[in-house]
């Protein structure tokens, strides 16, 4: 489905606009997923025009707003922080967009913890791995300056751990203790789930890094953001704020 598809010929369409760090070394496939994603978005919303865009493709939030009116803005991203409370407003306003409604990050988002639970015990089932007897290892972000990037991390694990079925849940991060290499080395049978947006520099590299440091031999899941319940979740998060729900609204 296009990111022009109408709802009908006479009545406007609600626009949303999913919206990512990216990377700024090489921007092009990371927005070529959130275009993507926000194609399978559009799929679960009849009558949506939906886009996505990061920050850091030069002129990519910009273009990917053109025409769009009073647009629902859904951050991509797995805490809130600088970005989404910052610079992602100011660029909103330097894009001459009036009266968007700044959605809360997909990794506060009401509905992720029960997909984390399930995407971890189908991990686990794929393996052998019985859940009750293993470890679920959350590998984080964290922040040498911020604390809320690690602070959404312990609320998921805390939720996860009444939840998920796991006989432990643990959290290891890539840029603040207790790192992910010294905390997996501790874990015994374990399932490694990285709770990232996108197939970025952290999750292709230095995740693998860490785990081949800590001998971790346990399956390692694709990120949070790539399941495949992400674009409905997404769509009904969307969808609640279009109604004035709990959107979940920053």
């Amino acid at each position: 489905m296009s990111d022009t598809q109408l709802r009908s010929p006479s009545a406007p369409h609600p626009d949303a606009i999913i919206v990512a760090h990216g990377a700024p070394s090489d921007p092009a496939p990371q927005e070529a997923a959130l275009r993507a994603l926000a194609s399978h978005v559009a799929d679960q919303l009849p009558g949506w025009r939906v886009r996505g865009a990061t920050l850091a493709a030069e002129g990519a939030l910009e273009s990917a707003l053109e025409g769009m009116r009073a647009p629902f803005v859904y951050p991509f991203f797995m805490a809130e922080g600088w970005f989404t409370g910052t610079n992602l407003p100011k660029r909103l306003t330097e894009a001459g967009v009036k009266d968007a409604q700044q959605l809360r990050p997909y990794g506060t988002d009401p509905d992720l913890p029960a997909v984390m639970a399930r995407t971890a015990r189908r991990g686990a089932q794929q393996a052998g791995i019985n859940t009750a007897d293993a470890v679920l290892l959350i590998a984080a972000h964290g922040s040498g300056v911020s604390r809320r990037s690690a602070d959404s991390t312990h609320e998921m694990v805390a939720h996860l751990s009444r939840t998920s079925g796991f006989a432990r849940v643990v959290a290891g991060f890539i840029e603040e203790p207790p790192y992910l290499a010294q905390v997996a080395r501790d874990t015994g049978q374990a399932v490694c789930l990285p709770f990232f947006a996108l197939r970025a520099g952290h999750v292709l590299y230095d995740i693998p890094s860490a785990l081949r440091e800590a001998g971790f031999t346990g399956p390692t899941l694709p990120p949070i953001g790539a399941s495949d319940e992400t674009p409905a979740m997404i769509a009904s998060a969307l969808r609640r704020a279009r109604e004035g729900g709990d959107a979940g609204a920053a």
